[in-house]
């Protein structure tokens, strides 16, 4: 077998320091908004929980509130201590660890829930696709995992108007900055709603739903099959 020197490493893109961080921490109803996703979700009391890129860890912590063992997983150690803070503040016990989709650690067929949120733009495709073919193997059978990110609906001879359109979406609702939004476009791996679909389907997920909202988001609930199952 080659060596890995070839592996694709998301700490290259490593970059994010304390001040940065800080723009995720600004939303006073994320909490609730995490809270509403995990019930949706159906988080039960020892359900072994991860989120990967797990940011400022508000919906891990709000996941360790629900009675989950969560893993809070996040390259960026800026991210990482936030979120132990929010652990600390809110009186729960979250693990950290210091990795992302493609290196991070686990046991096959172990978690009941993965979530993970606006982290798979920063692969590109090839690496999206074992990046959830690590998740998959992750998850019992019948789990689910909770996918969002920023993705391409329309076809390029609309991308022009959609980026505008979330660039507008990303300033006054999210606080970031327009070179924010140069920077995905120009640097980072957002890709369309139809390859991520059929990346999801082919490591071997059913599609629960997939819903498109906002300017260039799109939200996925996904099912690891049970053995003897259709995926």
């Amino acid at each position: 077998m080659l060596a890995r020197d070839w592996y694709y490493t998301q700490r290259r893109r490593l970059g994010l320091d304390s001040a940065v961080a800080s723009i995720y921490d600004r939303h006073d109803d994320s909490d609730l908004r995490a809270r509403a996703a995990l019930t949706m979700l159906g988080v039960q009391p020892g359900w072994r929980v991860a989120d990967i890129g797990c940011g400022n860890g508000v919906l891990a912590v709000e996941a360790a509130l629900m009675g989950a063992e969560v893993d809070a997983i996040d390259i960026s150690p800026a991210m990482l201590a936030l979120a132990k803070i929010q652990a600390s503040d809110r009186k729960v016990a979250v693990r950290t660890q210091p990795a992302g989709l493609l290196s991070f650690a686990y046991k096959p067929n172990s978690y009941d829930l993965i979530v993970s949120e606006f982290v798979l733009h920063h692969l590109p495709d090839f690496w999206k696709a074992v990046a959830l073919a690590r998740i998959h193997a992750a998850l019992k059978p019948g789990a689910s995992f909770y996918l969002r990110d920023i993705v391409f609906v329309s076809m390029p001879d609309g991308v022009d108007r959609d980026v505008e359109a979330w660039a507008d979406f990303s300033i006054k609702n999210h606080e970031f900055d327009r070179d924010s939004v140069v920077t995905h476009m120009r640097d980072e791996y957002s890709t369309f709603g139809w390859v991520i679909e059929r990346l999801l389907t082919d490591v071997g997920f059913t599609l629960v739903s997939a819903d498109y909202h906002a300017p260039l988001h799109g939200t996925y609930l996904l099912r690891k099959p049970k053995p003897g199952e259709q995926s």
